[in-house]
């Protein structure tokens, strides 16, 4: 197999986006457009990927600065042959060369392989059938059904414009051949450009063969000109992602009410209620059950633990056989062990909760730690931060917090401590007793007996 370049066609303006941003910036799946062609590119292992970008250019340079690209500027876009032009000096000349379009995010990698593989000496192009192909070029053949030429819409006849098979404007080729027919291309046209399909004719008439791989996946081969198709393929791409995992066994209430925006990996008998978002890296173990309408970014919840609706996690780990919400949020810098319970309308950020602690309903917990079989009542607030700096909260293992508690931070609260509801504790409480501040004074009560449980 010959050496590999891949060009990738991203200069266009995309009027019908109206919008400030250059097309390939608009996302879908949370990634660029350009982004997901990028990662087909590096997935086929080429020598070499150059980007032809043009409008807002530098934005994109920028957003995509981590890839290892060639970028090469299209200053005036003069049609998709011109733009092939300016990737020449950096073509190698033993090498095959696929072309790629920046705004076509679901092109398929199988395919792609296919066409390179087939390019060692002949021009491949892909193909497919369209019902209403108003806009696109045409595939014409000769008689005994090669491929003769690639005719642009506004250039075709009307017995031409009858032709259903239509060019996707992904190709590949030697080379030794695309540079010595982009020389010849003039722009002799309805729209005066130079049309890069312009090289099928010019292949036809030096006796290279020239074929066309026709795909039956159409959302593969279909380009985002309008936030009208951004939406359409938004669907696409997120319905694939939910027959993925539907074919892995995750259970979902509703495969069309799903989003996924980044990485979803799942373990066995997952179920996932509708209208969930997951962002970045999510990892769900095993039995792990997330409810209607919650919001997962960066997070790794282990087998188990069921988050209730509406909650919001971003960047957090979660134990195994926890229970989460509803209408909870855990912030970045959130570990919870295993057999934790964050109730209803709790807010934690960087908190590290212990094996079976609690932390009930309309508390907020930041920059705190957290021990084992720890209780934290209704109302209660760490108060880490002065207006300036902010400081951390230690509760020991076994304490117990009364609802409605204020802990202003830095405090520790001692091994099975309890602090009376409704106070405001600036001071470290000591192990083992009663500590209660509800008017001027703090009070401890040493060798203070917690009630326990009346069996009924």
């Amino acid at each position: 197999m010959s050496q590999l370049n891949i060009v990738i066609l991203a200069a266009g303006k995309g009027t019908r986006m109206h919008s400030n941003h250059p097309k390939v910036l608009h996302e879908i799946g949370a990634k660029p457009i350009l982004g997901h062609v990028i990662d087909c590119a590096k997935a086929l292992n080429p020598d070499k990927v150059i980007v032809v970008y043009g409008f807002g250019g530098e934005a994109v340079k920028e957003q995509l600065s981590k890839e290892n690209i060639t970028w090469v500027n299209q200053a005036e876009q003069l049609g998709t042959g011109h733009a092939v032009q300016q990737a020449v000096p950096h073509l190698e000349d033993r090498a095959n060369t696929l072309i790629l379009l920046g705004d076509v995010p679901l092109v398929d990698v199988e395919a792609c392989r296919k066409l390179i593989a087939h390019s060692d000496s002949k021009l491949v192009i892909q193909s497919f059938n369209k019902t209403d192909p108003a806009g696109y070029g045409r595939i014409v053949r000769s008689a005994d059904g090669q491929v003769a030429a690639i005719v642009e819409h506004k250039d075709a006849t009307a017995a031409q414009r009858d032709i259903n098979e239509v060019n996707t404007g992904i190709m590949a080729m030697p080379n030794k051949y695309l540079k010595k027919w982009l020389l010849q291309l003039t722009n002799n046209n309805a729209q005066g450009e130079y049309y890069l399909t312009d090289i099928v004719s010019l292949a036809v008439a030096e006796g290279v063969q020239v074929s066309a791989e026709i795909t039956e996946d159409e959302w593969s081969v279909t380009g985002i000109n309008s936030k009208t198709d951004l939406v359409q393929i938004e669907r696409v791409y997120q319905s694939r992602i939910a027959q993925k995992l539907l074919q892995q066994g995750v259970t979902l209430k509703d495969s069309s009410r799903l989003d996924v925006r980044g990485s979803l990996a799942c373990g066995r008998d997952v179920e996932i209620d509708v209208n969930c978002v997951f962002e970045g890296n999510v990892t769900l173990g095993d039995n792990v059950k997330i409810a209607a309408n919650c919001v997962i970014k960066n997070a790794v919840i282990a087998a188990g633990t069921k988050i209730a609706a509406f909650t919001h996690i971003d960047d957090t780990a979660i134990g195994e056989n926890s229970r989460i919400g509803p209408f909870a949020r855990l912030r970045p810098g959130t570990i919870l062990a295993a057999d934790t319970h964050i109730g209803n309308f709790v807010e934690l950020k960087n908190a590290q909760v212990d094996i079976g602690s609690k932390v009930n309903h309309l508390s907020y917990i930041g920059d705190a730690t957290i021990g084992k079989q720890v209780n934290v009542g209704a109302g209660t607030i760490t108060c880490n931060y002065d207006g300036a700096n902010k400081f951390r909260t230690v509760i020991e293992d076994g304490a117990f917090i009364g609802s409605d508690s204020q802990l202003v931070a830095p405090v520790t609260i001692g091994k099975n401590a309890t602090i009376a509801a409704g106070s405001t504790i600036t001071r470290d409480a000591p192990a083992d007793s009663l500590t209660l501040c509800r008017a001027r004074e703090q009070k401890t009560i040493v060798g203070w007996q917690r009630p326990t449980k009346i069996k009924k």
